[in-house]
Order: C-alpha cells, then structure tokens, then sequence
C-alpha cells in the first residue's frame, strides 16, 4: 500500500456550509455580547499587552528551511499581542488557553489574500497549547453551539465528545507570566513543499511565579515588570511533517510527537525592554487584526480549521471594525 502524501488536504463536501454557519454563530455572539461600547474579538477578547519585537532568521538554516520568510538571514519588525483565548474578558486568575500573536512587518511579495494581496504584513498565530480543541470544523461548530446554550446543551455535547473535554482539561490552565509560556500554531502550513506547525518557546533566566493572591489583570502586570527588566526572548521554531499518518493536516486535535519529527529553531523573536501599557497601544491593539492567512503562498495555512479561519476571521474582523467606526488597515512600522 503506498503512503499518503505528506502536505496534503481533504476537504469534506459539506465544509463550506458549516464554515457559513461557524461565521454566522460567532457573528451573533458578539452582537449579543457587545450590545454597546466596543465591539471585540468573538475569541481572545482581553489583551495581556500589545508590545514591539524584531523577529531575526537564522543565518545557518539547512536548504530545505530556507523558504519565504525564512529564505535569507533577515530581521523584520513586529507586533505582538498576548491574550486569553476565552470568548469573554475573565480575570487572570481563571484555568484558560493563552494566546501569541505576531504580526512582521516589511515582508515583501504578494499575499495568499486578494484583497490584502500587495501588503507587506504576515501573521502567526499561536497559542498555549500543543493540541486544538476540536477534530474539524463541524466539531467546533458544534462545540460553540454547545457553549452558546443551556447547561444540559454544554452536558450533552461533552458527553458525546469525550476527547474535546479531556483537551480541554488538559490545556486550560493557570501560568505566572505570557513572556514564560510556550506557544504552538496547532494547526499546519505550507513550508515550500513541506508542511509544518509553529512554536514559540521562552528563553528563561528566571522563572516566574504566581502571585499568592493575584489580581483580575496580573498577567499583564507580570509582562509590566518583566519588560521594565530586560527584553524577553522566544526561540522561534519549526516541526516538519515526515509521516502522514502520526502527523495529519485535518486533525489538529492530535499533536504531532516530536520523538518522530522534533522542533527545530529558525528564527528569535526578540521583545524589547520597553513601557506598553499606554492609553494609546492599548487602542491601538484593539484596532489590529490577526490571521493566519495574512501570509505569504509560500506559507499559506493547510487543513479544515486554517480553511474556516479565512472565512470566520475577516467576517468578524470587518463586522467589528465597522461597528467601532475605525478603518482596518495594516500597520508599516512601530508608529501608531
């Protein structure tokens, strides 16, 4: 029997009616949560820090590493955006998944979005676990029906979807500080003709710990103290697809093991010693817009979860602009 082709996705012929009804879903949580005042994020709503960083390529990648952004030893200039992945703004203090977003600056050649095609941003998002929780877009669909519902809706779904519960669990925790957590795409990319899934991992010196009766936003407050100290450093990483089987595009509910294919580094984001928590930065995070598809073809997102991220993303991106009455535009440089 011959292997599967590494790289490769399957799309389900109803997808793109439940991507319709993904889109439609978290459109009207918003609307109902957001009745007045700022319209925000269906996910990852409340913002630990926007903060300024330079990602540098490394000058000694093997060949088959050096692709689109990766192509030569360069540093671009970056925003990054540490959030709570939760639907709603919760203290700190609550079990959740945390998120990293960067957004690179001056990255030449056209964009997989049309509409977006001759920008010079790219995208990478990442979160604080090494699993999605859900097998495909009907499952989370019905995942955000569930918590959309009554307490018996929420039991049935679990109860009938043992692995997302034990995700879940698994991945929703307490952490000190978002400059010490390591963060992974979950889902896959293009890498050239390869597929890969991203980490972000800390370089520590000291590790910090949980304050013993912390505040509602201490997360932020540690990302305070952290960068009034010195600049905190990621190893910016990748992980090749070499098995199609251990390692599926469609799933990304199943982590690829890294005894069969380990991260390798390609780049440092490097985050500045600096003050961010300012009136204007925070609006300024609130304004900008993240998603895997603002990339380069060469790195463009693969698999069933990245293909309703396209749709999902720019609909509630546009809605909540247009609420807010800002313009979405995509940022050059550091100014704001």
């Amino acid at each position: 029997m011959a292997e599967k082709p590494l790289a490769q996705e399957i799309i389900p012929p109803a997808e793109t009616q439940v991507i319709e009804n993904l889109s439609a879903r978290l459109k009207a949580k918003i609307v109902n949560d957001y009745p007045a005042g700022i319209m925000r994020r269906d996910a990852h709503p409340k913002m630990h820090g926007l903060v300024k960083a330079e990602f540098t390529v490394n000058a000694d990648l093997a060949d088959e590493l050096r692709v689109g952004l990766f192509k030569e030893p360069k540093t671009y200039q970056a925003w990054v955006r540490f959030s709570n992945a939760s639907g709603s703004i919760r203290p700190d203090r609550d079990r959740d998944i945390r998120g990293m977003a960067i957004k690179l600056m001056g990255v030449p050649g056209d964009k997989v979005l049309e509409a977006e095609r001759h920008e010079q941003t790219h995208d990478l998002l990442l979160i604080s676990a090494n699993q999605f929780v859900a097998r495909d877009v009907a499952e989370f669909d019905a995942l955000a029906a569930a918590l959309s519902g009554s307490f018996f809706a929420k039991l049935r779904f679990f109860l009938c979807h043992w692995r997302v519960a034990w995700i879940l669990l698994r991945t929703m925790r307490r952490h000190a500080n978002p400059l010490q957590i390591t963060y992974f795409s979950t889902t896959p990319y293009l890498f050239g003709a390869l597929a890969v899934k991203y980490a972000a991992i800390p370089q520590l010196v000291a590790v910090a710990e949980r304050p013993a009766k912390p505040s509602a936003d201490f997360l932020r407050e540690a990302m305070v103290k952290q960068l009034q100290a010195g600049d905190a450093l990621f190893d910016f990483a990748v992980q090749v697809q070499t098995d199609a089987e251990a390692m599926p595009i469609e799933d990304p509910g199943i982590e690829w093991p890294e005894s069969v294919s380990p991260f390798r580094k390609v780049a440092t984001l490097r985050i500045f010693r600096q003050g961010f928590d300012t009136e204007a930065q925070n609006a300024f995070g609130e304004q900008l817009s993240f998603t895997p598809w603002h990339a380069l073809p060469e790195h463009r997102p693969l698999g069933g979860i990245n293909r309703a991220r396209k749709v999902v993303y720019d609909t509630i991106s546009a809605f909540r602009h247009q609420a807010n009455n800002v313009p979405r535009t995509e940022p050059s440089g550091w100014d704001i």
